[in-house]
């Protein structure tokens, strides 16, 4: 039988910023581990972004080798507890496991989890290579690249926009998902190798590509993130009380805007309308619950069945009390004195799959009101162009598909600069998450490595 984590009770846990689930104990780990059938033909391998040799990992944990099972992991991923927490494995590693043909799959991302957070990185001797590496952006991609270079003996050294590390990790993903210590830890381990962290600086203003290259950087890789938000285009997306989703979980998770005491509070109405259906959504209403909204929507314009967000995340935030309205498309915002006053939706029905493979939403004519002060937009982002802009000042002018992001060599992530990688949300392949950056990371420091070696 598959072991269950203990979770945090779910009418206490819609008041603090605890995480929700707790670790495995050990004698939960080994009997989870116990279960593997350790195929010969590992298709939880194939499932995972970055390789990591999951029967390897739980064999080496199932005979009671945990610093083993922990250097196992860390030969890919250099952040186990994050990639345990946060990563889809239900449509990845544990989607394969052929356990779930006719059961319940091994609990892959439990045991990831508890390896990592009961062990730490094996410290490794590093022959300096002469080589000097710049990466922009510290979330999942940039980290994992930095690891890869840094084991290569390469000089590394990440540059931050914002006054902490970490990226949509920390500023994204609320701490009941990710705990700030877990983050802190895996951070650190990358300063112990040796990998230098420049916080505040924004590449394409405060300093420039053509610069980097003229310190001394032989080579550089961009994974800045995608920080512009998708809005809806639609009546009253301006008033007061509209937030996207990055403003929203940035201000609560990187300001603590939900304390009356910080100089940027947040204002708490009564209800508010979650626009979406993704991770991103999810995280945005469960914040919601904590910081005192009393109602609680998540409005989707198709229905539960096409929801996009981890069930696991589904699950939590109906237990937190979020309410759910599906088949309903934003029509407009309604104002009052420059305030949300209320939402406007179509009611909507289900056509013919779209490119994706989902059935269209399609409108019926029909509108129906929500009675709501506050919205927030959870539909996406998109590239911000600054880095774009200012290399083209600089003449560097990069290729860049119809929606802003760079087109990069799907193996290489090799922009159409010599010398210059990018990966991550800047150049999104596939779905957009933790581990797929981390692919696009380990990719990049493999043909930088390449490239410097020649």
């Amino acid at each position: 039988m598959r072991q269950r984590a203990v979770e945090q009770d779910m009418y206490e846990r819609r008041h603090n910023f605890d995480a929700v689930e707790e670790n495995f104990t050990p004698e939960q780990a080994n009997a989870e581990a116990s279960r593997c059938l350790n195929c010969k033909n590992p298709q939880c391998v194939k499932g995972c972004p970055v390789n990591i040799h999951i029967p390897d990992f739980i064999k080496a944990l199932k005979e009671g080798e945990l610093n083993k099972a922990g250097n196992i992991i860390r030969e890919t991923s250099m952040l186990p507890s994050v990639c345990g927490r946060v990563c889809p494995q239900e449509r990845q590693c544990e989607g394969k496991c052929v356990l779930g043909i006719k059961g319940e799959p091994i609990a892959i991302g439990a045991l990831e989890r508890y390896v990592g957070d009961n062990t730490t990185a094996q410290e490794t001797e590093i022959i300096p290579s002469g080589k000097k590496v710049a990466i922009v952006g510290s979330g999942c991609a940039g980290i994992t690249a930095a690891a890869d270079l840094r084991k290569a003996g390469h000089d590394v050294t990440i540059f931050e926009a914002l006054h902490k590390f970490g990226g949509v990790l920390r500023y994204g993903i609320p701490p009941f998902r990710l705990p700030r210590k877990v983050l802190d830890r895996e951070i650190e381990s990358l300063k112990k190798m040796g990998v230098k962290f420049e916080k505040n600086v924004i590449v394409g203003k405060s300093i420039t590509l053509k610069q980097l290259k003229e310190d001394g950087f032989d080579a550089i890789f961009i994974c800045s993130g995608a920080g512009l938000p998708k809005m809806m285009n639609i009546h009253g997306e301006n008033l007061n009380g509209v937030f996207s989703a990055n403003e929203f979980l940035t201000r609560v998770n990187l300001m603590q805007a939900n304390d009356d005491k910080t100089a940027t509070p947040l204002k708490v109405g009564k209800s508010v309308a979650v626009i979406g259906g993704g991770n991103v959504a999810m995280d945005a209403a469960r914040t919601a619950v904590r910081v005192g909204f009393e109602k609680v929507y998540i409005v989707y314009r198709r229905t539960e069945t096409e929801l996009p967000a981890r069930l696991e995340e589904i699950r939590h935030a109906k237990e937190e009390g979020v309410q759910f309205l599906f088949l309903r498309a934003p029509k407009q915002i309604y104002d009052k004195e420059g305030y949300v006053n209320g939402m406007q939706f179509e009611v909507m029905e289900l056509g013919e799959p779209d490119e994706s493979g989902r059935r269209s939403p399609v409108g019926t004519g029909k509108f129906v009101d929500l009675d709501v002060d506050t919205v927030i937009v959870a539909l996406g982002t998109g590239p911000n162009p600054i880095i774009q802009k200012s290399a083209k000042t600089d003449g560097l002018d990069f290729e860049t598909d119809r929606r802003g992001y760079f087109v990069v060599d799907s193996e290489t992530r090799e922009t159409s600069i010599s010398q210059i990688y990018a990966g991550g949300d800047v150049a999104p392949v596939g779905e957009s998450n933790a581990i797929n950056a981390m692919g696009a990371g380990k990719k990049a420091a493999k043909a930088i490595c390449e490239y410097l070696s020649k």
